[in-house]
């Protein structure tokens, strides 16, 4: 059992930087693969950035590769979403999910996800 609960998100200018953070608990949690997801108003949950269990393999979506990071700290159960060079279009909630195997841009394929962490960026 893998319990996600994010934190980190509010309000920001755009050109500003959130960093958002996940926090895993669970026997295994750092053995999994992790991802993070948003959903904006009416529009369906679209993919970021994934992350190996060890954190030697990271995967971007073209919407946000150059500006946003992902990484972890499996010591402290806890994976992050270095968010850069914010933009209004940014705004939406952002999810954090955890995959027993490999990870993917495939929402259905993850086993575990957070509540969400809200994120608005204001021009």
């Amino acid at each position: 059992q893998v319990q996600l609960v994010e934190s980190g998100g509010g309000l920001a200018q755009a050109g500003g930087s959130v960093r958002l953070s996940c926090a895993a608990s669970g026997r295994t949690s750092s053995n999994y693969a992790m991802g993070w997801f948003r959903q904006a108003p009416g529009k369906e949950r679209e993919f970021l950035a994934a992350i190996s269990w060890t954190g030697s393999s990271t995967y971007y979506a073209d919407s946000v590769k150059g500006r946003f990071t992902i990484s972890r700290d499996n010591a402290k159960n806890t994976v992050y979403l270095q968010m850069k060079r914010l933009k209004p279009e940014d705004t939406a909630v952002y999810y954090c999910a955890a995959d027993r195997e490999f990870p993917t841009i495939v929402a259905t394929a993850y086993n575990y996800w957070g509540q969400g962490t809200q994120v608005t960026v204001s021009s």
